[in-house]
């Protein structure tokens, strides 16, 4: 397909625009000066707040259809990671999850939040979990979605390959260009015009040094042993979820972080990696379903 939207698709874009500006970007301080920028619906529910967290080439906003549909139930948030939106990258040129765990703790602690149902898309698990690892008194439930899984534990050379092969594509095409060459991979062949352009505006927009730092931090990562760290800690209140046509983070690479942690694998039909974007009834059942299930965890 071209990567030029259709007449079609271009209004499916400019409604979805107008939707998300219904959840407009906040930003709070936090330590030294840092900025974090997020989204956020229904701040009055008494129900577990819902933390979303976005992958690599993507934002808060990515976010719009799980905002209008579960925020009638529940408080629902999504960042901007460092480095992305209006937040603050990370002083680590080569960060670790745990940099970007840290921040999401000020984050929280910022809002008031104590205990939430975490949800990490892609790069966004890798923070996630190591934030359960680091805090699991603070989530209630972990749900990762077609998670990555990091490269940590290969060699150097798959490592530096793996990030300098990034790198090299978003010094040569910039945001614009990476959103017209890499959107398409994030979707299935059965997404619509109106998920396609979605995927690529949100792509478009991410800022070249934090995008950066994020590919560092999928060279550093291992999930893997993040999961294995929470083994007997959530007694059935982690899952892991994945599309049957994501070909980025595949149901094969999915299988076994499921068995690193010790729990099954969902795998969602007809969906890509961005599965919460083109199949976002199905993801948002998901979501759905998972905070319903982790809310008698609201104590500790």
């Amino acid at each position: 397909m071209s990567a030029v939207p259709s007449a079609t698709a271009a209004a499916s874009h400019a409604t979805l625009e107008a939707r998300v500006a219904r959840f407009p970007a906040r930003q709070v301080e936090l330590a030294s000066q840092r900025v974090l920028s997020y989204r956020e619906a229904c701040e009055t529910s008494d129900a577990l707040p819902l933390v979303l967290l976005h992958g690599i080439g993507s934002g808060a906003a990515s976010w719009v259809q799980q905002f209008e549909a579960l925020s009638a139930s529940r408080r629902v948030l999504a960042w901007d990671a460092p480095g992305y939106g209006e937040s603050t990258a990370v002083p680590a040129a080569s960060p670790a999850a745990t940099d970007y765990a840290n921040v999401l703790y000020e984050w929280l602690e910022k809002l008031g939040i104590e205990r939430c149902v975490l949800v990490g898309h892609s790069l966004g698990a890798i923070i996630a979990g190591s934030f359960a690892a680091m805090h699991p008194q603070r989530v209630a439930g972990l749900l990762l979605l077609s998670p990555a899984g990091g490269y940590g534990a290969a060699s150097a050379e798959v490592r530096e390959t793996k990030r300098d092969q990034r790198l090299a594509m978003l010094n040569e095409l910039g945001p614009q260009g990476l959103a017209e060459k890499r959107s398409a991979n994030m979707l299935s062949a059965h997404a619509s015009d109106e998920a396609r352009a979605w995927v690529r505006w949100n792509m478009s927009r991410v800022i070249p040094h934090g995008y950066a730092r994020a590919t560092h931090l999928l060279a550093n990562a291992d999930l893997a042993s993040d999961l294995a760290r929470l083994k007997g800690r959530y007694n059935g209140r982690l899952h892991i979820a994945v599309g049957a046509d994501d070909t980025i983070t595949t149901p094969a690479a999915c299988e076994r972080l499921a068995l690193a942690a010790d729990t099954q694998l969902q795998v969602v039909p007809r969906a890509g990696h961005a599965g919460y974007i083109e199949a976002s009834a199905a993801y948002t059942a998901i979501i759905d379903t998972f905070c319903r299930a982790s809310a008698g965890q609201r104590s500790q």
